[in-house]
């Protein structure tokens, strides 16, 4: 099945260049480029793409709003954030915002792809290091949610360990050699509290996590 992206920055050298990597591929196309959120709004309503690669700071709608629009408006569209890192503040509440994933500027070209095809199948948080980094920025001053908090008590004992390791980054080989599992059981549990929680991938499971206080940025998990 090829994997439909949309992307949206406001260079165009910079949308050019990641639709001629993505063009390249077999299993990949470029369905459309927008150069503001607004745009991007149109064109992922119009074209439901698969993947968005979407940029933060952009004239008149900013790609925070336009986030938070695409993945309210489009269940099956996945996000993927594209940032400089050291300038956007702004990337946590981008992954508040619906999210699935955050992609460095300056990624090499084999980077963009598996970022791309990691999100698409639902895997979402890329490069645990660098995540956890921009957790620990932007989490750290954020208040506990109570219905977040409520959303917890719905999980098994397993599920909640699960949680807890997804949110610290691991995958779920990782997982699965912490809790002496197969990674098919892992996947199991993965599902059934993504499910239960109503989240659409492993990064609005990481919010949640924090949010409730499940765990906590430079810390060991509360519970």
């Amino acid at each position: 099945m090829t994997i439909r992206v949309l992307v949206v920055d406001d260079q165009a050298v910079v949308r050019a260049g990641f639709a001629a990597i993505i063009d390249a591929e077999l299993d990949l196309t470029t369905v459309g480029e927008a150069g503001d959120g607004a745009s991007a709004v149109a064109m992922a309503a119009e074209f439901k793409p698969d993947v968005v690669l979407m940029d933060i700071r952009m004239p008149d709608m900013d790609g925070l709003t336009a986030t938070r629009l695409i993945t309210s408006n489009n269940s099956q569209t996945r996000v993927l954030v594209l940032t400089t890192f050291d300038l956007d503040a702004y990337v946590y509440e981008a992954l508040r915002a619906g999210s699935s994933g955050f992609l460095l500027k300056d990624a090499q070209a084999d980077d963009l792809l598996a970022a791309v095809r990691l999100v698409a199948a639902g895997e979402g948080i890329l490069a645990p290091a660098v995540t956890r980094r921009l957790i620990d920025t932007f989490a750290r001053g954020a208040p506990e949610h109570p219905q977040a908090s409520a959303a917890i008590e719905m999980l098994t004992p397993r599920e909640r360990e699960v949680l807890i390791l997804i949110a610290s980054g691991l995958t779920n080989a990782e997982i699965g050699d912490r809790l002496g599992v197969t990674v098919g059981t892992v996947k199991s549990h993965v599902n059934a509290l993504l499910t239960k929680l109503q989240l659409r991938d492993r990064v609005q499971a990481t919010i949640l996590a924090y949010d409730s206080g499940l765990i906590r940025p430079r810390g060991a998990p509360t519970v």
